[in-house]
């Protein structure tokens, strides 16, 4: 039944964010990503929707996704872009690079799904050379006690729908936690998405 879902939720994930997107998410993006340099590894990248993003700063472009049917569409977008690039089937837990191997780590919406986020963390301080950046746009924990209740209330329908989505997760302090340097960090609110992910988190954490 969760893999039927996989491909159901994969088939109007990018309809659902159609609206988001245009409202402000794809700017987002686009400033972000901005930044990113040299060897290039996106975590999580479902549909490709980040893509179109990268600047030609990115000499090597690699991308991962665990779930089949997005990366169907990854690949399917990555073609028709036509952007040089690598999309393989990868856990953000396990990721299969060797350690030093990027000069920058990209996460966007990703690391609210991972089973393991500590561990995911750890794999991107793994992989980035020395100096190396992760740039990162994640829905998060509600710094408002009101909203993060109803995030913890709502938890177990949410992480259902939305293919393993945990909206109430504290990424920016498991990142804090880690061994990566956060830097820039700036909230701002997902418009047009459920209130359960509006809140995000954008910035940079050096290895």
């Amino acid at each position: 039944m969760r893999k039927l879902w996989e491909y159901i939720f994969t088939a109007f994930y990018d309809p659902l964010l159609w609206i988001a997107e245009r409202a402000g998410m794809s700017r987002r993006r686009e400033s972000l990503l901005a930044r990113a340099r040299g060897r290039v590894l996106e975590l999580g990248a479902g549909t490709g929707l980040n893509l179109p993003h990268y600047s030609g700063a990115v000499t090597d472009l690699v991308l991962t996704e665990p779930a089949a049917p997005m990366l169907s569409r990854l690949r399917e977008r990555a073609r028709r872009s036509g952007r040089e690039c690598t999309a393989i089937a990868a856990s953000a837990e396990s990721l299969p690079f060797e350690d030093d191997s990027f000069d920058t780590v990209v996460s966007t919406l990703v690391l609210c799904t991972v089973d393991d986020p500590r561990r995911a963390i750890g794999e991107i301080a793994r992989v980035l050379r020395p100096g190396g950046r992760l740039l990162f746009l994640e829905h998060v924990r509600a710094d408002s006690r009101r909203l993060a209740r109803w995030q913890d209330r709502l938890h177990r329908p949410w992480h259902a729908f939305a293919a393993g989505c945990n909206a109430n997760r504290a990424t920016v302090e498991l990142l804090r936690e880690s061994e990566l340097r956060v830097g820039e960090l700036e909230r701002d609110r997902w418009r047009w998405m459920p209130v359960l992910v509006q809140p995000l988190a954008i910035g940079i954490a050096e290895a």
